[in-house]
């Protein structure tokens, strides 16, 4: 080939590469930047009605007699805000709804540090609060949200303290019911508890019921891209599945209801997600609808009963915030399931762990990532050399292969049978080249998920232009490099005796490199280094053969 013609395909390549980059910046997958909108003040009317209706969002629980007459003093009519170090949450008075929460720990991308991500909203973007209320016979939420009243609108976590508690509170003609929500720091676990005081001279009844109310919206913490995409929708642990995930198809196609004992109700997505959190020693009814447009998903509990001039406390949990699975396996049993690995979990949960403990002692993810393909790379080293030296023994009779393609051109069945008995004579298994690929598959996967679940390494930054592991080379720079490294081991392959299996082997490194382009970096990284050490292994061991023979 003349330099005239190496300079025109080169220059047909760098243009190339420049039209696909920016064809991928305008027109590529990317996630949605979520910024906090502005939510009107007013108390919301968005509350449910009554109990009896048919496309209520409270639970349906028998209800027998009318709902107690609100007496309190008239709301804020603001919202209230409650910051701590961790969190930044929105209640709406109208029925103490948590209506938005920011998380200020996770910003919403790399170049918007001090933007946090919004994990609930509720707004022209999206729905998706917490919900939470006493109905039934006494309830305070049985014909509508109870309206509270709260003694200011802003709270914040001071220097020196471990907690700050909002109350609200409302009156009937029977109790005064406060709502306390309870935040401590460094926590994203909310402590939503109800004190009942009777004041009346009969008893109190009512069920305290907590809910996650979200639209179909898309989900904002995707990061696009080809592949599997994380799962989005509710989910519960029960007695016969500890994580059992209920879909919004499935939901749209009928109601949920289970009883349980213990247990949570969360909503998921991806590296965060929502849970209630009742009490573990007590049995709840789990349940979950479509309203109007809305999945809900949540609990309610058996009937409380008040002695008359008593008081009594009910209420739960509620976790908002990333999927840390040190922290959710200490809220409840089965709540770190849902950092959700797939069907290779026990191979991706070791991943994981080994992981972190790299991370521990280097502080990167992607040595962390460098460092667990060594080790990959260690443990199949055996199986690795018996394949590789199969397929080096192949290079080395691929003289006698090419005589007898010669011979018994026009026997087709007898040539098969020829080179059968080559392989037998010279041991050599003709497969022993896919080995090295199919024993990689399984880890590939699991760490996949890992990459894709684990939100430790979402925004982790590797070294120069990689700045999120989590997501794919903005540049395509890996995919490429993991391309020319399948390249060059495909050459210390040797050329399969079949012409169109040549030609499909010859394509393979063009099909995976295309593959690869929107994979995260962070498994790109894994897949390259993985190639640059079979090269190695590949390299000495055909060179080794050479040499004996």
């Amino acid at each position: 080939m003349d330099i005239r013609r190496t300079v025109i395909y080169a220059g047909l390549a760098i243009t190339s590469y420049m039209l696909f980059i920016n064809w991928n910046n305008d027109y590529g997958h990317h996630s949605t930047v979520d910024t906090p909108i502005a939510i009107e003040s007013e108390v919301s009317s968005d509350a449910p009605v009554t109990a009896s209706s048919a496309d209520t969002e409270l639970p349906a629980v028998a209800s027998d007699a009318v709902a107690p007459t609100t007496t309190a003093k008239a709301p804020s009519g603001e919202l209230i805000t409650v910051d701590t170090d961790v969190l930044k949450v929105t209640i709406n008075p109208n029925g103490g709804e948590i209506t938005e929460v920011l998380l200020p720990q996770f910003p919403v991308s790399i170049d918007k540090p001090d933007v946090p991500f919004v994990l609930m909203e509720n707004n022209q973007r999206r729905t998706y609060v917490a919900q939470s209320g006493l109905i039934g016979r006494d309830g305070v939420d049985t014909d509508g949200a109870a309206l509270y009243h709260a003694e200011t609108n802003r709270y914040s976590l001071e220097d020196g303290s471990d907690a700050v508690e909002v109350v609200l509170s409302t009156e009937t003609d029977k109790a005064l019911i406060e709502k306390v929500f309870t935040f401590k720091r460094g926590e994203y676990l909310i402590d939503v508890q109800y004190r009942i005081h009777n004041r009346s001279d009969n008893d109190w009844r009512g069920i305290f019921y907590a809910q996650l109310k979200r639209d179909g919206s898309a989900d904002p913490s995707q990061s696009g891209g080809m592949g599997m995409q994380s799962y989005l929708g509710a989910a519960l642990t029960t007695s016969e599945n500890r994580y059992e995930k209920v879909t919004f198809d499935d939901l749209e196609d009928d109601s949920f209801k289970a009883v349980e004992e213990g247990g949570w109700a969360a909503m998921l997505q991806h590296y965060f997600l929502s849970a209630w959190v009742p009490a573990q020693d007590q049995q709840h009814t789990y349940n979950g609808r479509y309203v109007r447009g809305n999945y809900i998903f949540g609990f309610y509990d058996q009937p409380l009963n008040v002695e008359a001039g008593e008081t009594a406390t009910t209420g739960a949990k509620l976790y908002v915030g990333p999927k840390d699975q040190d922290s959710l396996e200490n809220i409840a049993e089965n709540l770190n399931l849902t950092v959700d690995y797939g069907w290779l979990w026990f191979i991706a949960q070791p991943l994981f762990h080994v992981l972190t403990f790299f991370h521990s002692l280097i502080g990167n993810w992607g040595v962390a990532i460098i460092l667990l393909t060594l080790c990959v790379k260690l443990l199949f080293f055996y199986p690795s050399a018996m394949s590789y030296r199969s397929m080096a023994n192949m290079r080395k009779v691929a003289p006698e292969m090419q005589a007898l393609k010669e011979k018994y051109a026009d026997n087709r069945e007898k040539l098969g049978q020829e080179m059968m008995k080559l392989y037998r004579d010279k041991k050599i298994n003709p497969l022993g080249g896919c080995l090295p690929i199919l024993i990689q598959m399984p880890v590939f996967i699991s760490l996949y998920w890992v990459l894709m679940e684990s939100v430790e390494l979402r925004q982790a930054p590797f070294a120069l232009w990689i700045q999120d592991m989590s997501v794919m080379d903005p540049y395509f720079i890996l995919p490429l490099i993991m391309g020319a490294s399948m390249f060059i081991q495909m050459k210390l392959n040797p050329t399969p005796p079949d012409p169109m299996q040549a030609r499909v082997m010859q394509f393979m490194p063009i099909v995976f490199t295309i593959f690869f382009l929107w994979f995260p970096a962070g498994l790109v990284l894994y897949w390259v280094v993985n190639n640059i050490l079979s090269i190695a292994q590949q390299y000495y061991i055909t060179r080794q053969i050479e040499r004996e023979a």
